[in-house]
């Protein structure tokens, strides 16, 4: 049994997908899955294909000293984007295992949305460099851990009037009292 780090709500309306120790940049990758995070099924395929095709960026915002500007950051009211390839290409193929997944358990993939996506720093991968004067440098890759789940989307509430908050609010004794001031009186 793989050991995740949260749990599925209700195993029967939600499937899930890992990868251990991926050979992916775990800086590119942790930009992608955020962007993607709580996106539908069927949007974040399309997104990630877009993104193939550079038509949209991933926005860059936590590991972001060195990333390029460019226009299509604008959606996300940033300047910071890039295209990781690699990145891209395995969140796909995770969000295909996913869906294989929920597939299999009879569960309709259109309803589907992604309610939790985690990318965690895999163990170092160690090699070495030469260098000058008999020198010899550490040449290291950063792999990661990926889990993703998708599960059927809550119903929406509608959002209460501004009419029903007022009625459903209650106001302290010391309201009548002081109005809004009430939060700067002292009781003894």
């Amino acid at each position: 049994m793989v050991k995740y780090s949260v749990s599925l709500k209700d195993e029967a309306q939600g499937a899930r997908a890992r990868g251990s120790d991926l050979r992916v940049h775990f800086k590119n990758t942790w930009q992608v899955a955020r962007a993607l995070r709580k996106m539908t099924l069927t949007k974040a395929k399309k997104y990630l294909e877009d993104v193939l095709e550079h038509k949209r960026c991933i926005p860059y915002i936590r590991f972001s000293h060195a990333a390029g500007r460019t226009p299509q950051a604008k959606e996300f009211g940033l300047t910071q984007g890039r295209w990781p390839r690699k990145s891209v290409d395995l969140m796909m193929n995770m969000l295909k295992n996913a869906e294989s997944n929920a597939d299999a358990k009879g569960l309709n993939t259109k309803e589907l949305s992604i309610s939790h996506i985690l990318v965690q720093r895999a163990q170092k991968i160690r090699r070495r460099t030469y260098r000058a004067h008999g020198r010899i440098g550490a040449f290291m890759a950063s792999p990661c851990h990926v889990e993703l789940f998708l599960e059927k989307r809550a119903e929406v509430v509608p959002k209460p009037t501004s009419q029903a908050l007022r009625q459903s609010r209650v106001k302290p004794p010391a309201f009548k009292r002081f109005g809004d001031r009430a939060h700067r009186c002292t009781y003894r």
